[in-house]
């Protein structure tokens, strides 16, 4: 689960039109080498068409095909668990890079915990159960990173 990088405010600008900041940029690199780092590649990203979650993506999974799904926009965290369930079986790492509070609520959802979320942390959640029936309290927390605590 990872929340978008730290976004502009701009006035008259779209909320779906809404960049990253200088700042936003460089946590968004370092999401996709914390992750890296790890030993985690994903198999498929799945992202908020939202300007802010597309830059945020692919700064973090460079070369990575990424899959824009509108529903993930100002999706609630029972939503989000729906897209999630539609993924390949076979698909081992999934990442689902979207907004909160739907991401941080779907993660403590999955896996329990009492953590900040703020723009560009990620939380590294592991199942053992097919994507397809996947239900709250059934992942375990393994990894997680914020932006603000680094």
């Amino acid at each position: 689960m990872l929340r978008h990088a730290k976004a502009a405010h701009v006035a008259g600008l779209a909320d779906r039109e809404r960049p990253l900041t200088h700042r936003g940029e460089r946590d968004a690199q370092q999401v996709g080498q914390e992750l890296r780092a790890a030993g985690l590649d994903p198999d498929v990203v799945l992202c908020s068409p939202a300007v802010r979650t597309r830059r945020t993506a692919q700064l973090a999974f460079p070369g990575k095909d990424i899959s824009y799904e509108r529903d993930i926009y100002e999706a609630y965290a029972d939503e989000l668990l729906e897209i999630v369930r539609r993924c390949d079986p076979d698909a081992r790492t999934v990442v689902l890079c979207g907004h909160n509070p739907g991401v941080q609520e779907l993660a403590v959802g999955l896996a329990g915990g009492d953590y900040a979320f703020h723009p560009g942390a990620f939380a590294v959640i592991e199942v053992n159960t097919p994507w397809e029936e996947l239900t709250p309290g059934e992942g375990r927390l393994t990894a997680h990173w914020d932006p603000k605590e680094h």
